[in-house]
């Protein structure tokens, strides 16, 4: 017994994911091409490690912008769910690709940095650009953290936001940004201690240590969106509370398992199994759908497609006995 409510994501959700990559890609853009410069100028690996973590952060928000539009797209005969799941295919590609081009790239650099020293200069352009990118990396990260206390519960930490959360863009661009900002620090210190001691292998160290924290991010985030592609669930206090207002409905004997399955940022499939109070007729039985379908989208509104299984509860429990005042089927 099937129910679909209207399919599509929330408009506000939709839009607000989108503001968070276009800052991300606007602050990433413009810091990428002065990094790059202002690496050429001095020679610091740990100003090219930079450069190419944004460049490589301005290619991933385009990628998040693909995975948007895509996602978005309304369900057909090919895909009778939709596309919701696009985008978690897109953010897994940018994991990928922090991982390989940003890490490894970084790493390497500061690899060839240090069998190849060479001293710092114009340093002072540096600290400039560098500046200048905590900035902008500060106003994008604040875009994204917002988004996600939104949807933040009282007492969590941001982190437990991140693994809550279930429209990757956002995620991926807080990831993406907290990492930028402490490899921005790490950046800075290794070119001052290059400065301060003289010795030239912090700078290439430092591009290193930058590399290392890139690969991290990008398991962090190949973790998170690997969940939802391969058919993340509603968290277990949702799935606590959708039980307790199926259980509400009158015409309802029993809850048995609740299945659910995140489609999209926006989109959820409930599979629930369920005893019918005996002794009701057809027309009933469609009028307790209609009221918790009507409960749930007042509830759980990101739950778009309801699948009602009675055999199996049925079979699983045995016959139900009879209630006051509530007869029984035979």
């Amino acid at each position: 017994m099937a129910s679909e409510a209207a399919s599509g994501h929330g408009a506000a959700g939709a839009s607000g994911a989108r503001r968070v990559v276009y800052a991300a890609l606007v602050a990433n853009l413009g810091i990428a091409a002065a990094k790059f410069v202002v690496a050429a100028l001095s020679g610091s690996a740990a100003m090219l490690a930079e450069g190419i973590h944004s460049a490589v952060d301005t290619g991933n928000e385009l990628l998040l912008l693909l995975g948007q539009r895509h996602s978005e797209r309304p369900a057909d005969q090919r895909h009778p769910f939709g596309y919701g799941k696009v985008l978690y295919f897109w953010a897994l590609v940018v994991a990928l690709s922090m991982f390989s081009l940003g890490g490894g790239l970084s790493i390497y650099h500061g690899i060839d940095g240090l069998r190849h020293r060479a001293p710092l200069q114009d340093t002072g352009w540096n600290y400039l650009v560098l500046a200048l990118a905590a900035l902008f990396e500060g106003y994008s990260w604040n875009v994204s953290r917002k988004a996600l206390n939104a949807l933040r519960k009282p007492g969590a930490s941001l982190w437990q936001a991140v693994r809550a959360s279930k429209d990757a863009s956002v995620f991926t661009v807080f990831i993406e940004d907290s990492t930028a900002l402490l490899g921005i620090a790490v950046a800075a210190c290794g070119i001052g201690l290059a400065q301060l001691t003289g010795d030239p292998d912090w700078d290439p160290a430092a591009s290193i240590v930058i590399g290392l924290l890139l690969v991290a991010a990008a398991f962090a985030l190949a973790r998170e969106t690997g969940a939802l592609l391969v058919g993340e669930s509603m968290d277990r206090e949702q799935i606590r509370r959708l039980r307790e207002l199926i259980a509400r409905e009158p015409g309802i004997a029993a809850v048995g398992e609740l299945l659910t399955m995140q489609l999209g940022p926006d989109e959820v499939l409930l599979n629930a199994a369920v005893a019918f109070r005996r002794g009701l007729r057809i027309d009933e039985v469609e009028r307790v759908i209609e009221r918790l379908e009507q409960a749930i989208a007042v509830h759980h509104p990101t739950i778009k497609h309801i699948y009602y299984e009675s055999s199996a509860i049925r079979s699983a429990l045995g016959p139900f006995p009879e209630q006051e005042g509530k007869p029984g089927l035979p």
